[in-house]
């Protein structure tokens, strides 16, 4: 389970990449009820998502040539530099190499072996989002792979995750815990993409799973506001309810009723 106690290894920052910040304001607003706080034209457009005056997430412009538009998320790091050698001596790709935002920490981007991107933060005066597994914000992280042996054994090296496969429909479901965390502070889970997937071209990726409320209804707001449809709301067993869509810009969005709640 997420928390706001962040530990070496663990999401503790979460950002889109948009063609159109305002579009994706009156989405997200629409649908998970955040509000947009900017920080301004110094910042390229860079604005936090917030809830109840919480930070939930991070939207900013595309910056890298051929980008589209996609959910980042960022794990815990005591030592960006470290953590970029580390990347590096595992195979994956330097994105963005270390580098400080102000005061309030330090980051850096990177992609893994089999294509997904992905950065980590190095908390200064931001220590990293405000709240997570609440209703409408982050609670999982889940990276779909062409290649789930490679990343798996990619992230291990690099952040230490400790896994647990799960058997899943076609294929196997690696849940994601930090190093020496336990069942107590699973975060995510690596899942192999099945071959229908690969024909049709699909590639690695990460995406978010935002906990709410009311799986359909969520759905629904999505679907009214332009999303697209990629898993309708159905049940998981033993996971609670579940449902994923492309926002209007074309970045993938999970959202889950959990079993828990």
């Amino acid at each position: 389970m997420l928390t706001t106690t962040y530990v070496q290894g663990a999401p503790n920052w979460l950002d889109l990449g948009s063609p159109d910040i305002e579009a994706a304001a009156a989405f997200y607003g629409a649908v998970f009820g955040w509000e947009l706080q900017s920080m301004g034209p110094e910042a390229g457009g860079y604005g936090f998502f917030q809830l109840d005056g919480k930070t939930v997430a991070a939207v900013g412009p595309l910056t890298e040539e051929g980008a589209t538009s996609s959910w980042t998320p960022y794990f815990q790091t005591a030592d960006a530099d470290a953590t970029t050698k580390a990347v590096e001596q595992a195979g994956g790709t330097v994105r963005v190499p270390p580098d400080d935002v102000l005061t309030a920490g330090r980051l850096a981007a990177y992609t893994d072996p089999t294509g997904a991107q992905f950065a980590v933060w190095q908390p200064g005066d931001n220590k990293g989002l405000d709240a997570v597994t609440d209703v409408n914000t982050l609670t999982w992280t889940e990276l779909y792979t062409t290649d789930a042996a490679a990343a798996k054994d990619f992230y291990r090296s690099v952040f230490s995750w400790d896994y647990e496969d799960m058997p899943f429909p076609g294929t196997t479901y690696s849940v994601v815990s930090p190093a020496g965390g336990g069942q107590e502070a699973t975060q995510g889970g690596i899942m192999q993409l099945q071959k229908e997937n690969l024909d049709a071209g699909s590639g690695s990726e990460w995406h978010p799973y935002f906990e709410v409320a009311d799986v359909d209804a969520t759905f629904a707001k999505a679907a009214e506001r332009g999303a697209t449809t990629l898993i309708p709301p159905m049940d998981a067993e033993g996971v609670g309810r579940i449902a994923m869509f492309m926002d209007p810009s074309g970045a993938q969005v999970a959202i889950i009723r959990g079993s828990d709640r």
